[in-house]
């Protein structure tokens, strides 16, 4: 069952990064700015992310298989549209439908692995759905490039459009939930949105989603929108070559999640390595903005994907910092500001690009250094704003 809820992770994975390959073909045929074009790859996210408090309350009410089974046809609507826009409105709305559609995929993956998998287990069994959702990654690499190139950009979204229909088919045939694994109380959706409001209440909450915001927002960021643009106009490089530096990225960053997830610590020590790994992902897009080798900036961007697994670790922190009758709407809470942060970054850095290209400056750079500001500033509020309280980790893991 995890593995065909995988396939949804896998087919969200592929369209939220599809704009690294059709930027430039987008821009051509519908005259896109820079901050046109973040708002193109934004829209996704943030339908997406403000999604995902509706998609809490379903799964609490309905289950996995039902949640995710309603919501993913919304998002093969949305692919065939884009395929057939005519218009930059067509395509943000298609963008958006999409973003609804594949609300659930990460969430039931996170609340089936909460409900069927020891505590101990979780950080271990999470990376490896990330490690197998980001399959889809790679589809959106050197096969997208070559699939733009040879026929059309609109042939790659009836493509995904086609996976996302077989994927709907394995969750239908494959996840059926058990029963007694759908909490039975039936609380109205005024009461579970109140439950919302309690969890903001916890002191702890706000520096998590800070620093949710901006951590897989800046990799998404990168690979799901710049890192096209950053070959082909820094470096010259042609699509399908664009194509091979953003298969490689991904297929380095599939070890990551699984790597951060076999070195989990608990409580303190878990929260100390986060902001470690995080101000060295910062690091890391600081120097590729101020560097302007093809090699070194691909040996960054590399690296990035390798440091982008110890997000996992943020997922295991969320996990462990409140009780278990709250784990699905915290999960819930923590995606919707991954995916919120996402679109939010992507708007900004085609903001900071078209002011710096306004000014004369280096588009690029003004990206990857507004990424890492606000990289630097998430883990500021994670570092210095209230911790869970220890007692209260255990409690939601011995309940």
């Amino acid at each position: 069952m995890v593995l065909a809820l995988c396939a949804g992770v896998a087919l969200s994975q592929a369209f939220r990064t599809v704009g690294a390959i059709m930027a430039s073909p987008l821009q051509a045929d519908f005259h896109l700015s820079a901050q046109a074009l973040g708002i193109f790859s934004g829209a996704f996210h943030f339908a997406f992310g403000a999604m995902q408090l509706f998609m809490g309350i379903g799964i609490d009410l309905h289950g996995v298989r039902r949640t995710v089974l309603v919501a993913f046809p919304v998002a093969i609507a949305g692919a065939l549209l884009s395929s057939v826009s005519s218009s930059y409105l067509m395509l943000v709305a298609g963008q958006a439908l999409i973003g609804i559609g594949c609300a659930p995929a990460f969430l039931v993956c996170t609340v089936f692995i909460a409900r069927h998998f020891p505590a101990a287990r979780f950080a271990t069994v999470s990376g490896m759905v990330l490690a197998i959702g980001g399959l889809g990654m790679l589809v959106t690499g050197t096969p997208l490039a070559w699939l733009v190139q040879a026929y059309s950009w609109r042939a790659g979204f009836v493509v995904l459009a086609v996976a996302a229909a077989l994927a709907w088919l394995a969750i239908w045939h494959w996840v059926h939930e058990p029963a007694s694994a759908v909490p039975q109380n039936r609380e109205s959706i005024p009461d579970a949105i109140r439950q919302f409001g309690a969890l903001f209440a916890m002191p702890h909450t706000l520096g998590i989603v800070v620093l949710g915001a901006v951590t897989y927002a800046a990799f998404i960021s990168l690979r799901g929108l710049w890192l096209g643009p950053l070959m082909m106009e820094r470096h010259g490089y042609s699509l399908v070559q664009s194509g091979n530096v953003a298969l490689a990225v991904s297929v380095i960053s599939l070890f990551g999640a699984p790597l951060f997830g076999r070195l989990d610590r608990d409580g303190a020590g878990r929260r100390r390595w986060i902001v470690v790994c995080a101000l060295g992902y910062a690091a890391l897009f600081a120097l590729i903005a101020v560097l302007h080798s093809a090699w070194l900036d691909i040996a960054g961007m590399v690296l990035i994907g390798v440091l982008s697994g110890f997000i996992v670790w943020q997922y295991a922190d969320v996990r462990g910092a409140y009780p278990a009758t709250l784990t699905g709407r915290a999960m819930a809470v923590f995606t919707m500001a991954m995916f919120l942060g996402v679109a939010l970054m992507q708007w900004g850095t085609g903001v900071a690009a078209s002011v710096a290209a306004a000014h004369g400056a280096d588009p690029l750079t003004a990206v990857l250094g507004t990424i890492a500001a606000l990289l630097v500033a998430g883990v500021a509020a994670f570092a210095w704003l209230p911790a869970p309280k220890a007692e209260s980790a255990g409690d939601s893991v011995r309940s």
